[in-house]
């Protein structure tokens, strides 16, 4: 019973042995990916470190150990700081909102000139306003003018508000979001 005692012990500290190595290949190859900027997945990282992906979630520390690595953006070496998606999609719905706030500055700046030709038209043809209906139309032009640059000018720094605080939401949220230790 002994010789099976002790067979038994031989196995099972040869199986450590087998899962410490295993762990330590893991680990070198999530570091090589993560310095090399290369994408990290969990097959990846098996397929790296020569392991099944099965052995990857059966140690919960090294799964999580890559899905935090793989939430980072790359660092590839001579590449500028790397864009992620949230970033991307903020960029594109306030490109969206600029070419829609651009679109409507087009539309009224057609309907001012098209009203410029056509009283430039109507004083040429003689049946013009006296001088003085004509500065107060003036003036209420350049009023008009002004308070759309104003609303603008709002709407942008609503934009740029609102930007700043989903920015601090996320950033609060990855401050109280669980810690992981390495």
């Amino acid at each position: 019973m002994t010789d099976t005692h002790t067979h038994s012990a031989v196995m099972t500290q040869g199986r450590r042995a087998d899962s410490a190595r295993r762990r330590q290949r893991v680990l070198k190859a999530l570091n090589d990916a993560t310095k090399q900027g290369e994408a990290i997945s969990v097959s990846g990282i098996a397929r790296l470190a020569g392991v099944d992906r099965s052995f990857l979630y059966r140690h919960r520390d090294l799964l999580e150990q890559i899905h935090a690595a793989e939430a980072q953006p790359p660092n590839a070496p001579g590449v500028g700081p790397a864009v992620s998606r949230a970033s991307l999609q903020a960029d594109l719905t306030n490109a969206h909102q600029r070419a829609v706030r651009l679109a409507a500055r087009v539309r009224q700046l057609e309907q001012r000139h098209s009203e410029a030709l056509g009283e430039q038209a109507w004083h040429e043809s003689g049946l013009g306003a006296p001088d003085d209906i004509d500065r107060l139309k003036q003036q209420i032009g350049t009023l008009e003018q002004h308070t759309i640059d104003l609303r603008l000018q709002l709407e942008e720094r609503d934009d740029d508000l609102a930007a700043a605080r989903a920015a601090n939401r996320e950033l609060m949220a990855q401050l109280n979001g669980p810690r992981t230790t390495a």
